[in-house]
C-alpha cells in the first residue's frame, strides 16, 4: 500500500483497538524519506526542517529495530544507544515526546522507561541507553547494534562524542546509526554527507504540513522565508559561508527589512548573458531604490536562465514599469549596441543607460560591499537566490564557476544610484 495517504473516511467504521492499531501502523503512514533506505548503509542522515518529521522517523526506526520488524530489522536488536544534545533532550524529545519513542508504541508494546537509569527495555528484552553529547566520555565501555543521534549539529563535542560512539557500534553482523538533524554547516556532518556508505534523505517542514498545527506554517514561513534561519530551519537546506566572500550571511541578515520607504530614485539594472547557447550564463535582472535618507534598498530579482534576448528584455521592461523606476541600466560589454536595441524593440520609451566594465567584477564588487559595510544598503524581502551569490562571491569568483549575474547586476544598480563618479564604471545615457 502506498505510504503517505491520509484516509480519514476508513476510520469511521473502525473500532477502537483498530483505530490504535491503524494509528500506529508506521508502514501506511510514513513518508518515502522517513522510512529506512535499502542498501548496506553504515549510516542513514536524515536532515530536514523543524517539524519535519525527523524525531517520528527516529523513534519508529528503534521501535522497528527492537521489535524485529520486516524492512527495519531481521531480528530484534538487543542493544541500541540513543544520543541527544542534553539528556533532557533525549528524555524529553526521543523519549517522551509527541513523536517520541513511548508515543509511537501501541500500549501494550510500549517499553518500560526508567529515568533514573536512563534506560528503556521493551517486553522482548531489547534496551536503549540514553547518553549526552556533553559527556562523550560516558560512551567509553558500553557496546551497542543501532544507535540513534538526534540534532548532531547542536552537539556540544560532536567529534568526541561521535568518536565514542563510533567504538561502541561493535555488536551484530552490521551496526548501524540513524541521524536526525537540521543542516548546521559543523565538519562531522561534511564528513558524514562525503561518506561512501552514507545515506542522506532530505524534507522540509512543508512535507509534514498534515500533523502540524493549523497556521503553523504561515505564521512561521511568512516570517521567516527566504532568510538564512527559514531555509535553514523551515526548509532543511544546507547553508554555508565562505570565509573569503565579500558578504557573509550575518551582515545579509542584518541589512533585511520587510518594506522600503517612499524611494526618490529607482534603477532596474539588467546583466545579459555573455551567449544564446543552451546552458549559458543566466541574464541578471535586479532593481534598487534609493530613499531620501541616502539608504539604498534592493527591491526585486527577477534574473532568468533565459538568453534570448527578447525575453529577457521582457522581463527587464516590465519591471522597470511595475515599479515605475527612473532608469534601466544595462551592460554593452558583451551585447554592445544590441542591448539597448533589443529593449527598445519591447518598449521605445524606456531610456537605457548603458554602462561598461573594465575593472574585473570582484574590483567593481568591492565598493558596493563597502556599502553595505557601512549599513547604506537595505533588503527589502528575501532573495535566495541573489544572496546565495553574494555569500559565495570572493576573489576567484563564485565557488561553482558560474558567472554571478544576479550579483552583477545588483552592482551595476547600486552603483547607477549610489557611487556615479568619473572613472569606472564608465555610464553613459542612450
Amino acid at each position: 500500500m502506498r505510504r503517505g495517504r491520509r484516509p480519514a473516511r476508513l476510520l469511521a467504521d473502525l473500532r477502537p483497538e483498530e483505530i490504535e492499531a491503524f494509528q500506529h501502523d508506521w508502514d501506511f503512514w510514513a513518508r518515502d524519506d522517513q522510512y529506512p533506505p535499502g542498501g548496506d548503509w553504515l549510516t542513514w542522515l536524515m536532515i530536514g526542517g523543524r517539524g519535519a518529521g525527523k524525531t517520528r522517523a527516529g523513534a519508529e526506526w528503534i521501535r522497528g529495530l527492537a521489535g524485529g520488524r520486516s524492512g527495519f530489522a531481521e531480528s530484534p536488536v538487543g542493544r541500541i544507544a540513543l544520543i541527544g544534545e542534553t539528556l533532557a533532550d533525549v528524555r524529553d524529545v526521543m523519549i517522551e515526546g509527541v513523536s517520541g519513542l513511548l508515543s509511537v508504541h501501541r500500549r501494550h508494546e510500549r517499553p518500560n522507561w526508567q529515568p533514573s537509569r536512563r534506560r528503556l527495555e521493551w517486553p522482548n528484552g531489547a534496551v536503549a541507553l540514553c547518553f549526552s553529547s556533553e559527556d562523550p566520555e560516558s560512551l567509553r565501555g558500553p557496546q551497542f547494534e543501532a544507535a540513534w543521534a538526534d540534532e548532531l549539529g547542536k552537539w556540544r563535542y560532536p567529534e568526541a562524542c561521535w568518536d565514542m560512539l563510533q567504538f561502541g557500534l561493535r555488536l551484530g553482523d552490521m551496526p548501524r546509526q540513524l541521524v536526525t538533524t537540521t543542516p548546521r554547516p559543523i565538519p562531522l556532518l561534511k564528513r558524514l554527507l562525503a561518506a561512501e556508505r552514507t545515506v542522506t534523505t532530505r524534507a522540509g517542514t512543508g512535507a509534514n504540513l498534515a500533523n502540524l498545527a493549523p497556521g503553523f506554517l504561515e505564521r512561521v514561513v511568512g516570517r521567516y522565508r527566504g532568510t538564512r534561519l527559514g531555509r535553514q530551519e523551515i526548509d532543511g537546506e544546507w547553508i554555508e559561508d565562505r570565509a573569503d566572500a565579500l558578504w557573509s550571511r550575518e551582515a545579509i541578515e542584518r541589512a533585511r527589512v520587510e518594506k522600503a520607504p517612499e524611494l526618490m530614485r529607482i534603477a532596474v539594472a539588467v546583466d545579459p548573458p555573455a551567449s544564446r547557447r543552451k546552458g549559458a550564463d543566466a541574464c541578471g535582472i535586479v532593481a534598487c531604490g534609493l530613499a531620501v535618507d541616502g539608504t539604498a534598498y534592493v527591491l526585486a530579482d527577477r534574473s532568468l536562465a533565459e538568453v534570448k534576448p527578447a525575453a529577457w528584455a521582457a522581463v527587464a521592461v516590465g519591471l522597470y514599469r511595475a515599479l515605475d523606476a527612473d532608469l534601466l541600466v544595462a551592460e554593452v560589454n558583451q551585447g554592445g549596441d544590441m542591448v539597448a536595441s533589443v529593449i527598445n524593440e519591447v518598449d521605445p520609451a524606456v531610456p537605457v543607460t548603458s554602462v561598461r566594465a573594465t575593472r574585473g567584477k570582484y574590483l567593481r564588487a568591492e565598493p558596493v560591499a563597502a556599502l553595505y559595510a557601512q549599513g547604506r544598503v537595505r533588503h527589502a524581502g528575501t532573495f535566495p537566490a541573489l544572496e546565495d551569490e553574494m555569500a559565495d562571491f570572493g576573489p576567484e569568483g563564485l565557488a561553482n564557476g558560474r558567472s554571478p549575474d544576479r550579483l552583477d547586476a545588483l552592482v551595476w544598480a547600486l552603483t547607477a544610484l549610489m557611487l556615479r563618479a568619473p572613472g569606472e564604471p564608465r555610464i553613459r545615457t542612450m
